[in-house]
């Protein structure tokens, strides 16, 4: 459809064609998915919808218009900030999502570093291990913050004495992970928030993933070290609650220790021809729909409900990860601290991107991880009738790579592979740029391998090698 149909059409036949096209999802609801969704139950997404649609057509940007929508944001701040250890100085703000609670922090510290009068050629970096989430890339690149990688190490942890060093006078903010996305281990923030005092640098926990989940871990008797306000130094958190608070997408929070901090996050316009404009985050129209379900999420949830959702997660985690690691040529990275982890082959002859081909062709959405390789596994309540099947799939899998070891040869195995070790990193950028003009263009071209499913790295993979082949030839 490229263009307005000339007359209406009846409601019931645009969402028959709706759900049509929702044939070639992933399959989330029967757990076959492994990233992108939280699904809790049925009857809790239909609550959702419930409360989310109460607030359809509500919109935040103006507090005093919908005093309602301001009560569910500021009892869902401070509800977390209390399940965050922090003090009744804690403020902050919901956000659209993670990325939106990435963004904003960089800003924020950019413009108290520039209030205490660093002019002139200060050119502003943040600190970051190089496991932090992406979103702090592209908030970096955004507001014009250099980004300084610190390395892993061996348990996947930042290097402290690493990051030590890299500490300067341009240094507006440290941010580290509670836990990492990619490998699931939590950050040595007890530490790093010594630093951070010692030296009076901004330290963000970024916690998106774990805000709603590692407090009733702890609660229910995992060994969680300190990650939150309680550890000295820690100046914000983010913590999203549309991933295990449940909540509906896309609603994330963003936590300050006080108003020193958040005040500089705040925009305010006086002289535009339309009014006096201010607004708290990054955006003017703020959905009632995500605020108001996230509120009534958490409600509906309670300590109770969390501790048990968190009880069951840790199970099915546990049960998942001493059955890869059981299995002869698979290893788990690390030791993951909570839901999420990643896995690797334990022999260069088994690659672990053909399992994750022949797995996808089982039925599974299979997440890739590089440098080192892996696949990814996200786990919440779905997976608990799923996790004895995913374990038989993957071992089956496993045996059908080592027999087929041309496997590692073909399909999205072999670009994966390629683009992981290609040297020349640059080249991997322009390519998936020009895949993205190419996806969002006019055409929206989406790649396909040759049967015909989406394949982004296939595609990438192939212009890459066209390239390789002119510099040789």
């Amino acid at each position: 459809m490229s263009q307005l149909p000339l007359k209406s059409r009846s409601y019931e036949e645009i969402l028959n064609d709706m759900e049509s096209f929702r044939s070639q999802d992933v399959d989330f609801l029967g757990g076959h998915t492994w990233s992108l969704v939280y699904h809790l139950s049925r009857e809790h997404d239909a609550f959702l919808k419930k409360a989310h649609n109460l607030y359809f057509n509500e919109n935040g940007l103006n507090p005093m218009a919908f005093k309602s929508l301001k009560r569910f944001e500021h009892e869902v701040v401070k509800m977390a900030a209390n399940l965050l250890n922090g003090d009744k100085d804690v403020v902050g703000t919901m956000t659209s999502g993670g990325t939106e609670s990435c963004l904003l922090p960089v800003m924020t510290y950019r413009e108290l570093a520039r209030s205490r009068k660093r002019w002139g050629k200060f050119v502003p970096e943040m600190i970051a291990p190089e496991s932090i989430h992406v979103a702090w890339e592209k908030a970096a690149g955004y507001f014009n913050v250099k980004m300084v990688s610190i390395p892993l190490k061996h348990d996947f942890t930042v290097d402290v004495d690493a990051l030590i060093k890299k500490i300067n006078k341009h240094t507006i903010m440290i941010v580290a992970s509670a836990p990492s996305y990619p490998h699931g281990v939590i950050d040595p923030i007890t530490d790093i928030g010594q630093i951070a005092c010692e030296k009076n640098i901004p330290f963000h926990v970024d916690s998106c993933l774990g805000g709603f989940f590692l407090p009733f871990a702890e609660q229910i008797g995992y060994p969680i070290p300190a990650f939150d306000f309680r550890c000295k130094g820690v100046t914000s958190m983010s913590a999203d609650v549309h991933k295990y608070g449940f909540g509906a997408k896309g609603a994330s929070l963003l936590l300050y220790k006080n108003m020193t901090y958040l005040k500089h996050q705040f925009f305010v316009h006086q002289n535009w021809p339309g009014g006096v404009f201010a607004s708290p985050a990054l955006l003017g129209t703020r959905p009632g729909g995500p605020i108001a379900a996230a509120w009534a999420a958490m409600n509906a949830m309670g300590q109770e409900g969390y501790q048990d959702m968190a009880k069951k997660v840790m199970k099915t985690t546990r049960k998942l990860i001493k059955g890869i690691d059981a299995i002869d040529g698979l290893r788990v990275m690390g030791k993951p601290q909570m839901s999420v982890f990643a896995y690797g082959s334990t022999r260069s002859e088994i690659n672990i991107f053909a399992i994750g081909d022949v797995m996808e062709d089982k039925g599974w959405h299979i997440d890739r991880l590089q440098r080192p390789e892996g696949l990814h596994a996200m786990v919440t309540p779905a997976h608990e009738a799923v996790a004895d099947l995913y374990l038989a799939d993957l071992k089956s899998s496993l045996e059908f790579v080592k027999n087929h070891p041309d496997l590692a040869s073909k399909g999205n195995a072999a670009m994966y592979g390629m683009i992981a070790h290609v040297p020349f990193r640059g080249v991997i950028k322009k390519q998936v740029l020009k895949m993205m003009e190419k996806l969002y263009g006019p055409e929206c071209e989406m790649p396909m391998d040759n049967e015909g499913k989406s394949s982004l790295p296939l595609r990438v993979g192939t212009v890459i090698l066209k390239w390789v082949s002119h510099k040789k030839g």
